[in-house]
């Protein structure tokens, strides 16, 4: 699902139009990243969470050349499915 059927989707559901709808799911993915990039921890009941890790450098070889190259220390995000999200994916199980 993209954003724009996911926005079309809510907006049918809600009677709200699809202008608005589209500025409260742009404004909620924005603010989740800006709490990202904050180092907050982002928690949605019921759906997940995002954080983000910390991955160290390292060294890697490139796979054409077989060339070693340093991969520098990065920050990641993270998302982890609540238990919730999880039974609902394993009901059909």
């Amino acid at each position: 699902m993209t954003k724009a059927e996911l926005v079309e989707l809510i907006a049918q559901e809600t009677g709200v139009s699809k202008k608005d709808t589209g500025i409260v799911v742009n404004l909620i993915m924005e603010n989740i990243g800006k709490a990202l990039v904050a180092g907050d921890k982002v928690e949605v009941r019921g759906f997940g969470s995002f954080k983000v890790k910390s991955r160290n450098s390292r060294q890697a070889r490139n796979p054409r050349t077989g060339e070693s190259v340093s991969v520098p220390a990065k920050r990641v995000p993270f998302f982890k499915a609540s238990n919730e999200l999880k039974a609902r994916l394993n009901d059909g199980d």
